[in-house]
């Protein structure tokens, strides 16, 4: 299994699952993170704190604890 976190920075990748609970869940569905979703990694914070990503055209700024709840694969 690999989580959105432990990827690098420029790798695009589908989303396979979200193990979020129901509310963080329909948070990021609602930001386009949902199965089959391609996501493109921008950028890391210093610490690996917090990632962004692009989906679709938005960027988004996630936590390191919701990115881990992110599986994905590369395409």
């Amino acid at each position: 299994m690999k989580t959105l976190s432990t990827c690098e920075k420029g790798d695009k990748l589908k989303v396979i699952k979200l193990n979020a609970k129901s509310e963080l869940k329909q948070r990021l569905i609602s930001f386009g993170i949902m199965k089959e979703s391609i996501i493109e990694v921008l950028e890391y914070a210093p610490g690996k704190s917090t990632i962004e990503v692009k989906v679709g055209k938005m960027r988004i700024a996630l936590r390191a604890q919701e990115a881990d709840m992110i599986e994905v694969e590369a395409l």
